[in-house]
């Protein structure tokens, strides 16, 4: 004899009838948390992969060479905006608004690099810990003459050249133009700067 929908409902809502409330529980626990996983599951899988036309290895080699850039001009603009504010002496005026533009000049491009690396598909680092460990612009923890504070500034655009330079020939080899375009925008504002202060000593 066959058995229809009703026949199944009906020992359904027998086997319900028998189960204890802390076994009721345990089964709503366990649907809640299979859903959730298929919720989980739904959204990885609606996430877009990443495909601008590099390779996902490539992605991440330029986005790690990026980061350490990253860390480098944050480390230099804040070094810059203690001199812009603690800077003393005879040329007070003039080190004191040229330290002024140069800081706000590495405050917009520490956003427009690490709009970059997102744009790659990868985090960007955002706290002080990974900066410090990324980055190889020495810091100032004492305000030295102003004189001090022009040559460590043009150390710090000169590491900052390095950094970038060193990304070049990665960049080039896997054909990013847009990674170039910024690395050579970012050079030519560190060799300027380093230039002007250079000239003021």
């Amino acid at each position: 004899q066959s058995t229809g929908p009703a026949d199944f409902y009906g020992a359904f809502c027998i086997c319900l009838d028998s189960i204890t409330p802390g076994a009721m529980l345990s089964l709503l626990i366990l649907f809640a948390r299979s859903k959730m996983a298929a919720n989980m599951i739904i959204k990885q899988e609606l996430r877009m992969k990443v495909n601008i036309g590099l390779a996902d290895a490539e992605r991440e080699q330029i986005a790690e060479g990026l980061s350490k850039l990253l860390a480098d001009t944050y480390t230099l603009y804040l070094k810059t905006q203690n001199f812009h504010w603690n800077v003393t002496g005879p040329n007070f005026k003039s080190l004191h608004v040229m330290f002024d533009e140069q800081y706000q000049e590495l405050a917009a491009a520490v956003d427009t690099l690490a709009e970059r690396i997102r744009a790659l598909g990868v985090f960007a680092p955002a706290s002080f810990t990974q900066f410090a460990k990324l980055t190889k612009v020495k810091e100032s923890n004492d305000v030295p003459a102003w004189d001090k504070m022009l040559v460590q500034l043009v150390e710090g655009h000169e590491t900052v050249i390095h950094t970038a330079r060193d990304l070049v020939a990665l960049v080039q080899k896997v054909g990013d133009e847009v990674t170039l375009n910024l690395l050579a925008e970012r050079m030519d504002a560190h060799e300027k700067a380093a230039w002007m202060l250079r000239s003021s000593l």
